[in-house]
């Protein structure tokens, strides 16, 4: 077997407005059509896709409270972190920068649920 790259990813949220205002509106991702009945919001990210999937009861636990990027999570990539932290911050969400010196930070949304976001400088 050979993997030959990644469709997507499913993140469970148990308020799809509220996900859908984070994901959609602060984070900026583009809305795709779903093709399945249950409740939930697909976003497109280049030939990528998030997947977000509403479960009503939904407990999310983060093992390492100390630094977020040591939980489960997705990284995305932008090219000016800096304008990424001031939009997140200006929408009232903290930010933890990455211990490793990289040019990321790690962003809750409104689950809990670590969002990694990393500056990537195109050539």
């Amino acid at each position: 077997m050979k993997i030959t790259h990644c469709l997507h990813t499913a993140i469970l949220v148990s308020d799809l407005q509220k996900a859908d205002d984070f994901y959609g509106q602060i984070l900026g991702l583009e809305k795709v059509d779903r093709i399945l009945k249950y409740p939930g919001v697909w976003y497109q990210v280049g030939d990528y896709q998030i997947h977000l999937i509403v479960h009503p009861n939904l407990i999310t636990s983060l093992p390492n409270t100390e630094q977020w990027g040591r939980n489960n999570h997705i990284a995305l990539a932008v090219d000016d972190l800096n304008q990424a932290i001031e939009n997140l911050q200006n929408h009232g969400h903290l930010v933890q920068h990455s211990r490793s010196g990289r040019q990321a930070i790690f962003v809750k949304d409104p689950d809990g649920n670590i969002i990694e976001i990393t500056q990537v400088i195109n050539p």
